[in-house]
């Protein structure tokens, strides 16, 4: 009886084990997890297990043909799935979220960095699927001829669920408070293993969906008392300063803070922006608190001082949100407002998102000429993007606040030889020897815009925020960037560092100067409202004016992770300034704080909280989205 049970059994088994061995391999040598001990060792062999049992176990129903198609479609979207977090993590260091997953509409962009991560190791795997094709061919008595008895099934499954159980109850022994930790992904992945987490991330996309239904009033005015609470009165340093004039702010695609005032084999990386800093207000202690959603997380903490979800893209997810961000208010003080970056309108979700935050216009793709000519990797170059932008910058109503996105230097900073008036770094990473001439056309095409605004008689009249988004070079390349910055090799706390990208405010006719202070793309928003001679009495906002000395220096990164005066908090370990590993109660005080923050700003989003707000009470979303596509 029980032989006649497992024959039945042994295929979907064999394709069990086949793919529990490849993913355990996936976790050793593409995922890196760190071991620190047996248990948690263990622990990373068993975790795949349990869902694989189940997932697989499906073809347990069905017999004969169907028992193999079964089986092997399974092997197949599962194999898939961990195929598409290679490619996911080779690039943004991160696994996916079912909200990523679902941003079909972005595939078509991501050609050439998907391109650059598919490799003849992404084949390999699949190679299971052949071996079981091939199998099923050469022994054909391995496909069972009837379906698993009901009891066998139960016995099957019960074992399954048991492994789980056992698996989740040594992770929570492992990691107290494990599925509190929603952001830390490779935690989770680590501990209850890729597709249970995947499972997990399901769950919490159906518990976010009904947070707006069940959200009220009562919940706004909750986070309101905390910011009130928690956020000192700016003072009035640089107040009005810029009162009436354009404001024009630049993302930097992928430009990272080392870049500034550098060398790559001698030559100099980024020389406009490192004279414009002399005559700039320059912060060297900012971060990005980007998220998954990567450029659009960056334009949404800038616009409205609210950090980006922990998984997902807010432009994505809750594009059709009421908020209260920069665009939208400055419409009260007369401000006309546009957008221009040479992309699809419709990637990162942006021609919904930007009628949410208030934009005007949106100048996209088919508002430019594009051609083989003048693109390169991810589409127009920056210089000719900036060039073909002059003649509708000068169209604007006036003032305007206009924001401006930069394409070229995105991985996988392809450039064309024309372009490279540097040479490339020499090291095992061939991203980070490409990095360093793509950041120099891009400072050379701000060089040019500068000039070109000069020339035009649009610089005086209009102040610069020049920021980079996020980071270029992940922790996949940390021995190449180890190299290149002179260490043996990079800690948690080097890591954290390179989180930091320029932030650049030029008000011409000032000297500006060097602020070193921690801060972070969400104290943006307050800092242009005050420089504009603008105070709302009531606001939602987390971050604070950059230029009060009343600031407090105290940065939340997305994952958890902050930085103050004397601390960085990362991977639950406190470090000094100096990189030391310290006492763990030096970051105490902080560490609730920053989970606190961080979930009021989640309340603000999954709730839709700020429809309860004053003046959007009354606003029709599709009353805004008219507006904005008439004025197109």
């Amino acid at each position: 009886m029980l032989q006649s049970e497992f024959k039945k059994l042994r295929f979907v088994l064999l394709a069990v084990v086949l793919l529990w061995v490849k993913t355990y391999i996936v976790y050793k040598f593409v995922f890196e997890m760190k071991i620190e001990n047996t248990i948690q060792e263990f622990i990373l062999l068993l975790s795949p297990l349990s869902s694989l049992l189940c997932f697989i176990g499906l073809a347990l129903f069905t017999k004969g043909k169907w028992h193999l198609y079964c089986t092997i479609v399974c092997s197949f979207l599962l194999s898939a799935l961990l195929c598409a977090n290679v490619v996911f993590y080779g690039f943004f260091n991160d696994f996916i979220t079912l909200p990523v997953l679902f941003q079909t509409n972005n595939m078509g962009d991501l050609g050439s960095s998907i391109l650059e991560l598919l490799t003849y190791k992404t084949v390999l795997l699949f190679a299971d699927l052949f071996l079981l094709l091939i199998i099923a061919k050469r022994f054909p008595a391995f496909i069972p001829k009837a379906s698993l008895s009901v009891k066998g099934r139960m016995v099957y499954f019960l074992s399954a669920s048991l492994l789980f159980i056992t698996n989740l109850v040594l992770a929570e022994t492992e990691r107290p408070q494990l599925l509190t930790r929603s952001f830390d992904r490779k935690m989770l992945v680590k501990n209850i293993g890729l597709f249970n987490y995947h499972t997990y991330d399901a769950i919490l996309q159906s518990r976010s969906s009904a947070q707006r239904a069940l959200a009220d009033s009562n919940k706004l005015v909750e986070v309101e008392n905390y910011i009130t609470n928690n956020k000192k009165k700016p003072q009035h340093r640089l107040f009005s300063i810029a009162k009436g004039k354009n404001v024009i702010v630049i993302s930097m695609e992928s430009v990272q803070n080392f870049v500034i005032n550098n060398t790559v084999n001698g030559q100099v990386i980024t020389p406009f922006l490192n004279d414009l800093i002399k005559r700039s207000y320059y912060f060297n202690e900012f971060y990005h608190q980007t998220g998954q959603g990567k450029t659009s997380d960056a334009e949404f903490i800038m616009e409205n001082s609210l950090y980006p979800l922990d998984r997902g893209a807010v432009f994505f997810t809750h594009a059709g949100n009421e908020y209260v961000a920069v665009p939208e208010i400055l419409k009260d003080y007369g401000y006309y407002s546009a957008v221009f970056h040479a992309n699809a309108k419709s990637f990162w979700n942006r021609d919904f998102m930007y009628p949410s935050l208030g934009y005007d216009r949106y100048f996209h793709s088919a508002s430019f000429s594009i051609d083989a000519a003048n693109s390169v990797g991810w589409g127009l170059k920056d210089r000719d993007m900036f060039e073909q932008s002059i003649s509708y910058l000068k169209s604007l109503p006036q003032p305007f606040y206009a924001k401006f996105i930069t394409l070229t230097n995105h991985f996988p900073f392809h450039l064309g030889q024309e372009e490279q008036h540097i040479s490339a770094y020499t090291s095992q990473s061939s991203t980070l020897n490409r990095y360093f001439p793509s950041v120099r056309y891009t400072d050379e095409s701000l060089q040019y815009f500068f000039e070109r605004l000069k020339q035009e008689g649009m610089y005086e009249n209009t102040i610069f925020i020049l920021y980079g988004d996020h980071y270029g070079i992940s922790e996949n390349h940390n021995k190449a960037m180890a190299q290149y910055l002179g260490k043996a090799d990079l800690t948690p706390f080097d890591h954290v560092q390179l989180q930091r990208v320029p932030l650049i405010i030029h008000i011409p006719g000032h000297k500006g100067g060097v602020i070193s202070r921690v801060s972070g793309q969400i104290d943006v928003k307050p800092t242009i409202l005050r420089l504009l001679g603008i105070e709302k009495r009531r606001d939602i906002h987390f971050g604070e004016d950059l230029f009060s000395p009343a600031k407090e220096q105290f940065t939340i990164l997305r994952d958890g992770s902050f930085i103050t005066k004397e601390y960085i908090y990362t991977g639950s370990v406190c470090y000094d300034k100096k990189g030391i590993a310290t006492d763990i109660n030096n970051c105490v005080p902080y560490i609730e704080r920053a989970k606190t923050e961080l979930q009021y700003s989640d309340k603000l989003i999954y709730g839709d909280l700020l429809r309860f707000f004053e003046g959007n009470m009354h606003k029709s979303k599709e009353n805004k989205t008219q507006l904005y596509e008439k004025k197109l």
